[in-house]
């Protein structure tokens, strides 16, 4: 073997990158499981100890670098949703709304038949609905002019009269671009404020669609809120810090007194509540319960290094610390302190407290930062508001802009924003600014501050320069920001994803049981087939491969799904492959009178072009799932695409260096056992003399699939259709017709209801209210739901505890999305048809071959198809077509690819070593001899499969289902479709040649 020693030092060194980024998920765990045994219990407590050591050192990886629990946490393996639960929800901005908000003509007869257009042609397409507009447009009055219908006082700079329809359309997608950037911008800001573990918050390929995952979310109904609301965009006067500081010093007077009086925080709350009148007696049993949290959670101020004596004679302070410099001077502006991102809340308690206030001005109100202040993103500032409205409501809101852009000074030097606004607002914004020269105003989004420039003049006609040492970034996203109020994007939810808690924990354990139980029977089977010498040889590589695969994982950030899990056992089921078609070509070179060193090195390069040849058609396949797949799919897509990687170098390179120290020490090495060495070894089957035959069963399988698919149809997921579904678990058995009999009168009619699992937990799918994109009509659906389900349930169950612990997941998937996820699906099957055959054409340079090759493809995906047709309804778990089966087929065309390739790898062989011998002949005994490995390969892939459709739970079964057909009858159309249909095509060419002549 050459280069060992390059070998041996890239698996040390990948097994050291495995370690150490594995070692964050299990330091992350120990610090999870601190805090549970801290908190006892109690979830809030759990909570605040995690962020009270959010930015401590919790790992010193080897005294060279200190992690904190954030960093530690970025760097674990995170579990997908339907591991450990919570939401998924892909979000889109109605463009329809943002592009008529944008019109000064909204009357115009053309320009609302264009906008109706566009939007019943994106429901069944991919394209953009910007340019389905234009197109629409065109196509209804070719000589109208678009540039009439935008010719705003905000658009004046970039649209005039004579401007094209194309430069409108340009402009339109700019300001589009703008409104999705600043969406995408508040829903990460909120979500961070949320307070949710390890969020994920992306922009998807189509314009205005944003994906957003929320791991071990709870209540639905505060999402969708959260995520729907329209953004707030204010003005606000402020107070300068030497104002405010005095009034601080009082109320930390106040607390410390109180403290002192009452024995600290249940003296606190009694005086508290003496001291509320009748009309603030509302809510005070909270406020008694917030101080309580305050006492308990000072307990725990030494982790912020404040001793005893400061949380005693500051207890403000010691959680607000003063702007102030060295030597105690303070600071100007508005700002008046920094908190912890921890201690924020209890800040807010203290200021809030009915005693404080009267302390205060009237006139004084706080709002933290939306921005930290430090790089660790943990520290935020407190700047003070001054009300100058009789109702208290800002002097100016968003409404008044009319337009915001990053821009540049004079100097060029920094970014700045300008901004201008309309006649009403110019007149409250030049009084604003003449009052508070040399003063903050500060920029309220959604309660939270993102600027407080300076007030340097007063500014008349409503057009201002913002500066400030911004970067470009910085500058265009406080610019969009400032447009967020004169531009009414409503957002919808399109796509939905909910799974419970219970049925996360449900899931991991199912999926852990069929990984262990897959995991030991492969390396049962290897060392029972190839003896405990060679067997133990690939059990090693085996091993090693799982936690490549792992580390890996770990180290790309991946997520880790179900079908993520499913991927790993697969890909080692199929890495069995590779040592299986080594330890045959092993085999077949000590039959041929080889020693033992020079029959396994010339075993591990026979056997190389086969290995890679049908591995890379599995990673084609992978590949293309990760790019057209979503949430699970593409965790599958992952785990697959790594797997064959890891597979590669384990079964090569890890198994080769083992045999080398095996043969350094004159050691004997075994390929086989007594009961296995025989088994398939001598075969004579002649396969091409049989292939009518073939030919006849598969036709008739053809046949019949299609019938029942022409007839029966197929049962199409919400995936492919639109609609709701819900998995609801009740405290007994129930009758599915029960069920949906009680659900028809609120729905409207009768929805599907399928018996899910166990015969207490049900599957309900409907498209009731689907076309329906208002804020409510989730909720709406779900009130329906819980009333309509209530006699199943019993009366002291309610509507809260009905979603959370009753609902065990909801998915919905709208009209629009579901066309693009079936168009998505027909691209990605095409595509990967189109892939298999080019790199099979090229690899052999031959399109007879590729012929073969997509004929059993072709053949596969049918008699799948089929079997899902004509099972579906008859056996008791889901057989729906959707994003899962899509996947499971692209699996399938990889497995069966790669069978089929390994066997025309060996027909090329053989034509090449014996170009006398007839064609038929070289083609049967290529067969025959890889026939063993088909089995063996097969059989090991198989049993895995059925232990994961056994023991991996009720929500993968019908994918896995998928997989075992595809293996079956991937298995047999390798040996009786393919490479009979090369021989056909083959000879056809050959006698046309012949004929010629």
């Amino acid at each position: 073997m050459q280069n060992k020693g390059a070998v041996r030092l890239f698996a040390i060194l990948l097994a050291l990158v495995c370690v150490y980024q594995l070692s964050f998920t299990f330091v992350s765990q120990k610090v999870k499981n601190d805090a549970a045994d801290y908190a006892q219990g109690d979830l809030q407590k759990e909570s605040y100890y995690l962020d009270s050591i959010s930015g401590e050192t919790v790992y010193n990886f080897l005294g060279i670098r200190k992690y904190d629990y954030k960093d530690v946490q970025a760097r674990e393996i995170n579990l997908g949703l339907d591991l450990k639960g919570g939401m998924n929800v892909t979000l889109e901005v109605s463009l329809v709304d943002l592009v008529r908000s944008l019109s000064n003509n909204s009357t115009d007869s053309t320009f609302n038949a264009a906008l109706n257009l566009a939007s019943q042609r994106q429901k069944s397409s991919q394209e953009d609905f910007i340019n389905l507009f234009a197109q629409a447009f065109e196509e209804i009055d070719p000589n109208a002019k678009l540039a009439a219908n935008f010719l705003t006082p905000e658009l004046k700079e970039r649209i005039n009269f004579n401007s094209s329809n194309s430069e409108v359309i340009e402009v339109i997608k700019e300001e589009a671009d703008a409104a999705i950037d600043n969406t995408f911008n508040i829903l990460r800001t909120r979500i961070d404020r949320f307070g949710v573990a390890q969020p994920n918050i992306q922009k998807l390929a189509q314009r205005g669609r944003i994906l957003v995952e929320l791991p071990g979310i709870k209540d639905k109904d505060r999402v969708r809120n959260l995520l729907q609301s329209t953004a707030s965009l204010e003005f606000w006067e402020t107070y300068e810090n030497q104002e405010v500081y005095p009034y601080l010093l009082e109320v930390n007077e106040y607390i410390k007194e109180i403290q002192d009086a009452n024995n600290e925080t249940e003296e606190v709350a009694d005086e508290q509540a003496e001291e509320v009148t009748d009309e603030q007696t509302e809510g005070t049993d909270d406020e008694l319960s917030l101080l309580d949290e305050l006492s308990s959670a000072e307990g725990d101020s030494a982790s912020l290094d404040q001793n005893a004596d400061m949380v005693r004679d500051f207890p403000l302070f010691s959680v607000l610390t003063p702007n102030v410099n060295n030597q105690g001077q303070l600071f100007k502006g508005p700002v008046v302190g920094f908190a912890h991102k921890k201690d924020t809340s209890k800040v807010n308690r203290y200021l809030n407290m009915p005693r404080v206030r009267t302390l205060l001005p009237r006139d004084m109100v706080f709002n933290w930062t939306m921005e930290p202040f430090d790089e660790k993103g943990n520290i935020y500032q407190l700047v003070a508001l001054k009300v100058t409205t009789r109702d208290g409501s800002a002097p100016l809101d968003g409404s008044v802009v009319t337009d915001a852009r990053q821009d540049f000074g004079q100097t060029q030097a920094s970014a700045e924003v300008t901004m201008n606004m309309n006649s009403e607002g110019a007149k409250t914004w030049a009084r604003m600014t003449k009052n508070n020269i040399g003063k903050s105003i500060a920029i309220l989004l959604d309660d939270y501050v993102v600027s407080f420039p300076t007030v340097q003049t007063e500014i008349t006609g409503g057009r201002s320069n913002i500066t400030g040492n911004f970067t470009v970034e910085e500058a265009k996203d406080l610019a969009n920001m400032l447009k967020s109020g004169k531009m009414p994007a409503k957002i919808n939810i399109v796509e939905e994803y909910v799974v419970g808690p219970s049925l996360g924990e449900q899931s991991i354990k199912s999926g852990l049981w069929s990984f262990v139980i897959a995991f030991i029977l492969v390396l049962l089977y290897m060392l029972f087939f190839y003896s405990y010498h060679a067997g133990a040889v690939a059990n090693v590589a085996l091993i090693a491969n799982l936690f490549f695969i792992i580390g890996v994982l770990a180290s790309f950030g991946a997520v880790l799904t179900l079908p993520g899990i499913a991927g790993i056992v697969l890909t080692i089921g199929m890495s069995v492959d590779a040592n299986v078609l080594i330890y045959e070509r092993i085999q077949e070179e000590r039959r041929a009178g080889k020693g033992l060193k020079l029959a396994i090195a010339d075993g591990y390069k026979n056997a190389l072009s086969a290995i890679i040849d049908g591995q890379v058609t599995t990673l084609l396949t992978g590949i293309v799932l990760y790019f057209f797949g979503s949430g699970p799919i593409k965790g599958f897509a992952t785990t697959l695409i790594i797997g064959i990687a890891t597979s590669l170098f384990s079964a090569i390179f890890i198994t080769r260096l083992v045999f080398e120290r095996f043969l350094g020490r004159d050691k004997v090495i075994k390929f086989t056992t007594k009961a296995t060495s025989e088994w398939l070894q001598h075969t004579k089957i002649k396969f091409l003399e049989k292939r009518r035959i073939a030919y006849i069963i598969s036709g008739i399988a053809i046949l019949i699939s299609i019938a029942s698919i022409s007839i029966k149809g197929l049962n199409y997921g919400i995936d492919f259709k639109g609609g709701r579904t819900y998995v609801v678990a009740f405290d007994q058995d129930v009758k599915v017709e029960d069920v949906s009999n009680a659900l028809a009168e609120g729905f409207g009619s009768a929805p599907e209801v399928k018996t899910f699992g166990s015969a207490n937990q049900v599957r309900i799918t409907t498209n009731f209210l689907i076309d329906d994109n208002s804020e409510s009509v989730d909720n709406q659906v779900e009130d329906i739901l819980y009333q309509e389900l209530t006699p199943f349930l019993g009366s002291d169950i309610d509507r809260d505890e009905f979603t959370q612990d009753y609902i065990q997941s909801s998915t919905k998937v709208g009209p629009t999305i579901s066309d693009d996820i079936k168009n998505t699906a027909m691209i990605a099957l095409a595509l990967s048809l189109l892939v298999i055959f080019l790199y099979v054409f090229m690899r052999f340079r031959n399109w007879q071959y590729g012929i073969g090759a997509i004929a059993a493809l072709a053949h596969d995906s049918i008699i799948v198809l089929g079997i899902f047709s004509i099972f579906s309804g008859l056996l008791p778990f889901s057989l729906e077509m959707d994003q899962a089966f899509i996947a499971a087929i692209l699996t399938v065309l990889g497995y069966s690819i790669n069978d089929t390739v390994v066997v025309f790898d060996r027909i090329r062989e053989y034509v090449g070593l014996y170009p006398k011998r007839h064609v038929e002949d070289n083609i049967d005994h290529a067969l025959n001899n890889t026939l063993r490995r088909t089995f063996s390969t097969s059989l090991s892939t198989f049993v895995v499969l059925l232990s994961i459709f056994i023991f991996g739970g009720e929500t993968i079964r019908g994918f896995i289902f998928a997989l075992m057909v595809g293996v079956v009858v991937g298995t047999y159309s390798s040996l009786f479709v393919a490479t009979p249909i090369l021989y056909d095509f083959r000879n056809k060419i050959v006698k046309k040649i012949a004929s010629k002549k």
